[in-house]
């Protein structure tokens, strides 16, 4: 040993307690091996490789009765979607000034502005390649349509009755020969050749055609006064006569037996009559002989 506070160079001597210790402890160990290798008869302890033991795992735990709780496909779907989005919310938070109230005022605000667009411009739908038809059941008269318009307005049902007031304007144009019948005619095109042959209700025939379309394929709900502006063009066209000037018309406008009248606009003569249909027949009659005579002569 050194002096007192020098470096120890001589390892002290233990005590003799600590011998017995040591010694009862390496006993003790000797027993339990010699306990072990008697119970196993005599042979030392299995050892296996570590892969060759992970896949002794693994074939054991694949196994049925250790998979009989374990949640189903959809649930373990769901649960990777809710951990999908609680990882995007935190991720949201963190970037979004104030935290996570700052995000719940941003969702809200962004829910608020979606609403009033909705309630603005109606539900958002397709629009189709061509409008679809004003007439889409059986032929019915006008009369028939004016009749069922009002049932409707009497209701309250004032989509339907702006569709079938509308219907009725077309179908009234049609009867006087003022519009061709045609199968497939949309609104907006009804209203362009009306307008053409009675200008005078030309903006009148585009807003009630734009009141049609926005209730029957906008998703818009009619009003009572868009039904009435139909009503009062209805009546004021069934009043009206059409406009007709030289470069449209070659003669006046005449009346058959029937009371219709008789057109001639772009080199078409409209017929709605038995006598309409002879007047056309005889004027072509008429033409075809004069081209006749005409070929001849050359």
């Amino acid at each position: 040993m050194s002096l007192p506070g020098g470096v120890l160079t001589t390892p002290p001597t233990p005590p003799p307690a600590a011998y017995d210790t040591v010694r009862t402890l390496l006993g003790a160990a000797r027993a339990t091996a010699l306990s072990a290798r008697q119970d196993g008869g005599g042979e030392p302890p299995v050892t296996l490789p570590r892969d060759a033991a992970r896949e002794a795992a693994r074939r054991e735990l694949s196994k049925r009765m250790y998979h009989e709780n374990d949640p189903g496909l959809l649930r373990r779907a769901l649960d990777h979607l809710w951990d999908w989005i609680g990882k995007l919310f935190d991720s949201a938070s963190a970037a979004t000034p104030g935290g996570t109230a700052g995000l719940v005022v941003v969702i809200v605000a962004v829910l608020a502005v979606l609403g009033a667009l909705w309630w603005r411009l109606g539900s958002p739908r397709r629009e189709p390649v061509t409008a679809p038809a004003l007439f889409d059941d059986r032929p019915r008269t006008a009369a028939e349509h004016r009749a069922a318009a009002e049932a409707h307005a009497a209701q309250g049902h004032w989509n339907q009755a702006v569709q079938e007031r509308m219907r009725a304007v077309v179908r009234s144009l049609e009867e006087r020969a003022l519009l061709d019948v045609r199968p497939g005619r949309t609104a907006d095109e009804a209203a362009a050749e009306a307008g053409r042959a009675l200008p005078a209700h030309a903006d009148r025939l585009r807003t009630a055609a734009r009141d049609f379309d926005d209730v029957t394929y906008g998703g818009r709900a009619a009003t009572e006064q868009a039904y009435h502006r139909i009503a009062d063009l209805d009546r004021d066209l069934r009043r009206a006569q059409p406009e007709l000037t030289s470069s449209t018309a070659t003669t006046a406008p005449t009346t058959h037996p029937a009371g219709q009248l008789l057109v001639r606009c772009n080199n078409r003569r409209i017929t709605r009559c038995p006598a309409c249909a002879e007047v056309y027949r005889r004027d072509t009659l008429a033409f075809a002989m004069s081209i006749r005579v005409t070929v001849r002569l050359v």
